[in-house]
């Protein structure tokens, strides 16, 4: 199946594209290149016991060794990530194989090899970190972080590194804390996924008019109007439904490593003030083409899922405590939706009872 992904995009052609355009990152020695990585990887042991700690979650297990990778390295990651994401879609586009001349096929790949290459090197100058839920080495996913970019934003933001370093360990634990310690939540968010895909609609006149829309959005975009993204100008009506869950559940783990990454700072990263309010004007500091961009990608999607999800989880934690709050964690069906998200006294009504609301 992995194999016949090749018909819809070009991966090879796509990692070549992207390492070919991504920057190599900044100036750094041998040494101090062998130091970074050591220091990240201790990091992250460091982290793993203040996240359990802060949260009340954990498992004693073997993790997968965290990977701490150059840019390329993080194309290569993901494009394998993409890889299994797009299995149920090419699942469905072999059924209609015999349809599609080779030649056009062909084509087709190609130039969606390098449209995902353009995507993956502009990402990959950006990602302080993540957690692949596709990893496919094991059973689990992986923690991985891209040193370039880590080092690269702590000269500019002028922070002290190694506490800017914990911060960001301290955020991409809590993401391998969640999918670790809730058992069911990494099959929840891979079928959800998967669903997204599925309900792809191959239609050609469907998808024809879902391009006008999106050339609609580009258009916006660059002129900045519109709060669109690509993602949502093509999708069908299906879609919208997953894509509505989905949100709500990424919302929560986003706004949840925020919230634990600044709740956990001020003992352990004693300038996490200086770090958090030089981040946030960071990523304020946008030209308009940059703006432009991430409002297609829908990364202006990303960072206001932040600010929600770090707002929904301290006021819940404010009324039921943490305990409280990590009912959110028992199963699907106490995730909060998105209206819950935007108001924290819904879930908690719904979950805990109105007794439990604030008086």
């Amino acid at each position: 199946m992995t194999s016949a992904a090749s018909g819809l995009v070009d991966w090879n052609l796509a990692t070549a594209t992207a390492t070919r355009l991504v920057p190599t990152g900044p100036t750094v020695t041998v040494e101090e290149a062998h130091a970074v990585v050591a220091e990240l990887r201790s990091l992250v042991g460091e982290a793993e016991g203040h996240v359990r700690r802060f949260t009340g979650l954990g498992v004693d297990r073997e993790h997968e060794p965290v990977a701490v990778v150059d840019r390329p390295g993080w194309v290569r990651a993901n494009v394998d990530g993409f890889r299994v994401v797009l299995e149920p879609l090419v699942a469905r586009l072999l059924e209609r194989r015999q349809a599609t001349p080779a030649l056009v096929a062909a084509v087709g790949a190609r130039v969606t090899g390098l449209q995902v290459g353009a995507i993956l090197a502009y990402l990959a100058t950006r990602v302080l970190g993540q957690y692949e839920l596709f990893f496919t080495g094991n059973g689990d996913g992986r923690l991985t972080l891209v040193a370039p970019n880590i080092v690269s934003t702590e000269r500019q933001l002028g922070v002290d590194p190694r506490d800017f370093r914990l911060w960001v360990c301290l955020h991409e634990v809590t993401h391998r804390t969640q999918f670790t310690a809730v058992p069911w939540l990494r099959d929840h968010v891979r079928g959800e996924i998967s669903a997204y895909i599925t309900a792809s609609d191959l239609d050609p006149a469907a998808v024809l008019g879902r391009l006008k829309a999106a050339g609609g959005a580009v258009i916006d975009a660059l002129r900045g109007r519109g709060e669109g993204s690509l993602l949502e100008a093509v999708q069908t009506p299906e879609q919208r439904v997953v894509l509505d869950r989905l949100t709500a559940v990424m919302t929560l783990v986003e706004g949840h490593g925020e919230y634990v990454m600044d709740g956990v700072g001020p003992t352990v990263v004693p300038s996490v003030a200086e770090i958090r309010r030089k981040f946030a004007a960071r990523r304020e500091a946008v030209g308009p083409i940059d703006r432009a961009i991430r409002r297609l990608f829908g990364i202006d999607v990303k960072l206001k899922q932040y600010a929600e999800g770090e707002e929904f989880v301290r006021r819940t934690v404010d009324a039921v405590g943490m305990r409280g709050f990590n009912r959110v964690w028992e199963s699907p069906g106490t995730l909060p939706t998105r209206e819950e998200i935007r108001d924290a006294a819904r879930w908690i009504a719904r979950v805990h009872g109105p007794q439990a609301l604030p008086a």
